[in-house]
């Protein structure tokens, strides 16, 4: 399984489609066995989801993301755990401990459907209704 967080010095970045790098980490048996940091090359907002899907990321951590983001990496079949902060390392700890929560309001996979109507969750990162 492998992981991408949202990275840069060593932090969770706070704006998905902005990130400069992600760090992915490779998981066996619940452990990480390895990680690696990857430039997205100035690659922005869209275009990561097909980036993400590629290097064959099932689980996406990051800060703020945008409703197309979210839609997108939705469609991509990758897990968005948004709201994260700090520690790269640690939030990936955290999520194979079970104890990284999945923040309904950032996600805003209860509102999805909206989306497609011009919904964008631009407010905050959080989505209330």
């Amino acid at each position: 399984m492998k992981i991408a967080v949202t990275y840069e010095n060593g932090e969770v970045f706070q704006h998905f489609g902005r990130t400069p790098q992600f760090k992915v980490y490779e998981i066996a048996d619940g452990k990480i066995v390895s990680s690696e940091v990857i430039d997205t090359n100035g690659t922005g907002h869209g275009a990561l989801a097909g980036f993400l899907e590629n290097m064959g990321a099932e689980v996406l951590i990051c800060g703020g993301i945008g409703g197309g983001a979210q839609v997108a990496m939705s469609e991509a079949g990758i897990q968005l755990f948004a709201g994260a902060a700090g520690n790269a390392d640690e939030v990936v700890k955290e999520y194979l401990a079970g104890t990284l929560p999945q923040i309904g309001e950032a996600t805003c996979d209860h509102h999805e459907h909206e989306h497609h109507d011009g919904h964008d969750c631009s407010h905050g990162g959080k989505c209330h209704g």
